[in-house]
């Protein structure tokens, strides 16, 4: 019995991690609780949700994302080629230390990036987790978010304000995206969600 039960619990959670914006809507997705617009504005550009969806560790639900493309990409090669600005969007649901978060996203980084490649990221990295050590706790209902937009670099913003100054290595906007999108993702129904594949109408609420 508890084990049927905790297979139950393995299945919704894993369900419960992906939404994705039904084609066609414009009003925001609802993903647990957070509202995701279906439109952004970003470096003179508008940006359209490609997905979004729950990063969930040890059954429990850490934060919600969702990446806006100029235009839809349904693979990770497709996303990064994509021309124009491009934003992931980070909406917390449970409060965590800034630092450990940190530390998890250097980490994925390495397990996804080519060692060359992530040598070449090393110093916005290290930028990046000063930002996280400086905010020492991100709270229920604190953002952030990664901006890139050509020419100018990637832009990190802690609930909405930015926090230093861009970072100008191309390599770093790859390294950090593959956190979510490379061969060994942090959240692999997250993966799915960002690049657009739906789960059940149950998963999403259009309010």
């Amino acid at each position: 019995m508890r084990k049927t039960l905790m297979a139950c619990l393995l299945a919704l959670a894993a369900a419960g991690t992906a939404l994705a914006q039904p084609a066609g809507s414009t009003s925001p997705l609802d993903v647990s609780g957070v509202k995701y617009p279906h439109q952004v504005s970003l470096g003179g550009s508008a940006l359209k949700l490609n997905g979004a969806g729950i990063r969930t560790r040890f059954v429990v639900q850490v934060y919600t994302a969702g990446l806006y493309l100029a235009a839809k990409a349904e693979t990770p090669e497709a996303v990064l080629a994509a021309p124009g600005p491009k934003r992931l969007h980070v909406v917390m649901l449970r409060d965590i230390d800034a630092s450990e978060l940190g530390r998890l996203f250097t980490r994925g980084m390495q397990d996804n990036a080519p060692k060359e490649e992530f040598s070449k990221s090393v110093p916005g990295t290290l930028r990046m987790a000063d930002i996280f050590s400086e905010k020492k706790r991100l709270a229920k209902g604190e953002s952030f978010s990664v901006d890139f937009v050509p020419g100018l670099g990637t832009q990190v913003l802690v609930n909405g304000k930015p926090a230093g100054e861009p970072i100008v290595e191309p390599e770093f906007f790859r390294a950090l995206m593959a956190i979510w999108l490379g061969p060994n993702p942090a959240d692999s129904s997250l993966k799915q969600a960002l690049l657009g594949q739906p789960l059940p109408a149950a998963y999403s609420r259009q309010r």
